[in-house]
């Protein structure tokens, strides 16, 4: 059996700031207008942990089934790849996230049963059954959608419309237009740390027919894609504090602006793809610590 340290190793831990930057920014809009509520939130936590991890075994699976964790691969060892994790315990793995995946949702949707209704409930329920589907066929099975360029929508509609506009829905029981802009800015952030990683992968995507973007554009372009998500993101995120402006500590968040400089200088400066790699976490650090910022500037000020 694999030792401790390679499942989390497995894990891939650096990844978790990210997940949980959508659900803060859910918690922090749903505190900033009276609706929050630490239970579900504690919940939507929960879940999107396993969700998480249930996306990143299954990624260190798929790929190495489907080739793009080879003798070529240029970022971080993968588990199945070195044989630090057989293909049948990770199997078994991604069967046990799926089910703790499924149990943390139908428990916060049963915390929630009096606030909505039957057919929203359901809904939610067929939410959660989708993205564990998504997270499990993003790089597994005959036709995984990550290899047909796809991650990106994926990662953007999960990491913002599901994860911030549902964790908001689950705490007030409604949902108000202008969520979607700090929604929209979360899944944007989260996309741009994908396509850190994409950029990384490029030359073993190709190797394994893996269409990403910067695949499909070349890597200059796929450094101004990535331009503009986080340009797109910082854009979004400041129109919904504009326009509930009430004072200049809303704009605390715009110290954490030097980072994402600093991050775009550096991708565009580093031409060689497996340099790259020190910066998704940069990335998913710097959008946590954004979050936190953006959240306390417009909840307590």
């Amino acid at each position: 059996m694999a030792v401790l340290s390679h499942w989390i190793k497995a894990f891939r831990l650096r990844t978790l700031p990210l997940a949980l930057s959508s659900i803060g920014m859910a918690g922090f809009l749903a505190y900033d207008h009276q609706q929050f509520n630490t239970t579900v939130f504690m919940g939507c936590v929960l879940t999107t942990l396993f969700l998480q991890i249930l996306s990143n075994l299954a990624n260190d699976y798929g790929d190495f089934m489907n080739g793009a964790d080879g003798a070529h691969r240029v970022g971080p060892e993968r588990a199945v790849q070195s044989g630090a994790i057989s293909v049948t315990e990770m199997r078994s793995a991604i069967g046990a996230f799926s089910i703790l995946s499924l149990i943390a949702g139908i428990t916060l949707l049963y915390q929630v049963r009096s606030l909505l209704s039957v057919e929203i409930l359901a809904g939610f329920l067929a939410v959660g059954l989708i993205a564990i589907v998504a997270a499990i066929t993003y790089t597994s099975g005959k036709r995984p959608y990550g290899y047909a360029g796809l991650g990106d929508i994926s990662v953007f509609i999960f990491f913002g419309f599901v994860a911030v506009c549902g964790t908001y829905f689950l705490q007030s029981g409604n949902i108000t237009l202008d969520v979607l802009l700090p929604a929209i800015s979360c899944g944007l952030l989260s996309t741009a740390v994908l396509n850190v990683n994409n950029l990384r992968d490029i030359d073993s995507d190709k190797l394994a027919g893996k269409k990403s973007i910067p695949v499909r554009i070349g890597p200059l372009y796929g450094r101004y894609y990535h331009l503009l998500l986080i340009a797109s993101a910082w854009l979004c995120a400041s129109i919904y504090v504009l326009s509930h402006y009430t004072s200049l500590f809303n704009f605390m968040y715009l110290a954490t602006l030097p980072l994402f400089v600093r991050h775009l200088i550096l991708v565009f400066k580093t031409k060689e793809p497996r340099l790259l790699d020190p910066y998704l976490k940069q990335l998913a650090l710097s959008t946590l610590v954004f979050v936190i910022t953006y959240g306390i500037g417009i909840t307590f000020f």
